[in-house]
């Protein structure tokens, strides 16, 4: 039923008679196609079944935006929000982190240009309608290892220390600053290709942005830089950091401090959504990703601001030895 949907859709799209392939994946349930017509033109085929969870309304609206502010974000070719499907522009295969591995002399004015998308994004007004990412709304998803990583290992938490944990990760996100520009919440190298034939920050091709909410403008900063998927040089970590303060014109011990909390909670996410992944949904591919997580966690931690959430969440969770792993991987669900 749902092959007919797509085909249905295709045709009135005027894309008939095309070769598809399968593109890689992401921890949802979108899958995506590449569609090849024999004159050579190209397209993404989204399909996001609405019978799964998924609803394209909030990439629609975000993409836009975000082309509306000269930013390369794909087109919208053909859209069926009802049926969960999209014809979106082709904006090719050259991820950040594919480009960084082949050009390493590429990897500083990669990182430098979507550092200064970024100083562009959160000087252009917001879009209507889009909710904060709140203090206690990130605090709870903060508690996530706490729960699913905890589980894995077959251990649990005591539910006061767990409260402790998120009143204290909230007090901290609150004291940041509100919520005040628009966060993409998973910028990083496997989301971001390379354009060179665009000009200035248009050449950062996005991809996977409906999730993106009101945030701090240390969040998709932290998300670049501490990239659960590749080592980015801490130099080139602080280069970048210094980079977008300058051009801000924000306190940089303001941003440091807020820099840390944000990437404390994110890679606390990031922990448990891994383990969930493999636990619940039967994905343990995420699974070695995760002491590049917990290294960025720990060096969140060691920032002065958050010793009183270091001690509590060290005396929880444990490392991610290789043990750890295994028997998180022992206890993984079938393949949903």
């Amino acid at each position: 039923m749902r092959d007919t949907a797509i085909t249905d859709f295709l045709a009135r799209a005027g894309w008939t008679e095309v070769r598809r392939a399968a593109l890689a994946g992401d921890a949802s349930n979108r899958r995506y196609e590449r569609l090849a017509q024999n004159t050579g033109a190209t397209a993404v085929l989204m399909d996001a079944d609405p019978a799964k969870g998924e609803d394209v309304r909030p990439f629609v609206a975000i993409a836009r935006h975000l082309s509306a502010l000269g930013l390369s974000a794909p087109a919208i070719l053909a859209e069926d929000s009802a049926a969960g499907l999209l014809l979106l522009e082709d904006l090719g295969d050259d991820l950040f982190v594919r480009i960084a591995a082949r050009a390493p002399g590429l990897e500083e004015p990669l990182y430098a240009t979507a550092t200064d998308l970024l100083v562009r994004l959160h000087q252009a007004p917001l879009p209507e309608g889009l909710a904060p990412y709140s203090p206690a709304e990130m605090a709870e998803l903060g508690c996530l290892p706490c729960r699913w990583y905890l589980s894995g290992l077959g251990l649990t938490a005591p539910e006061d220390e767990i409260a402790g944990i998120r009143a204290g990760l909230e007090t901290l996100l609150a004291e940041a600053a509100p919520p005040s520009v628009l966060i993409l919440r998973d910028y990083h190298a496997e989301n971001l290709l390379w354009l060179p034939a665009r000009d200035g920050v248009a050449r950062v091709g996005l991809l996977d942005f409906q999730d993106a909410r009101i945030g701090h403008p240390a969040y998709d900063l932290v998300s670049l830089l501490e990239d659960a998927r590749r080592d980015v040089p801490p130099a080139l970590q602080a280069r970048m950091r210094a980079r977008y303060v300058a051009a801000t014109g924000t306190d940089a011990a303001d941003f440091e401090r807020a820099y840390a909390v944000a990437g404390a909670q994110r890679n606390l996410r990031i922990l448990g959504v891994f383990a969930r992944l493999c636990l619940r949904d039967g994905k343990p591919g995420y699974l070695p990703m995760i002491p590049r997580v917990w290294g960025h966690l720990m060096k969140d931690l060691a920032h002065p601001a958050l010793a009183a959430l270091r001690a509590p969440l060290l005396r929880l969770l444990p490392p991610p030895e290789p043990e750890c792993l295994d028997r998180i991987a022992s206890r993984c669900a079938p393949r949903r």
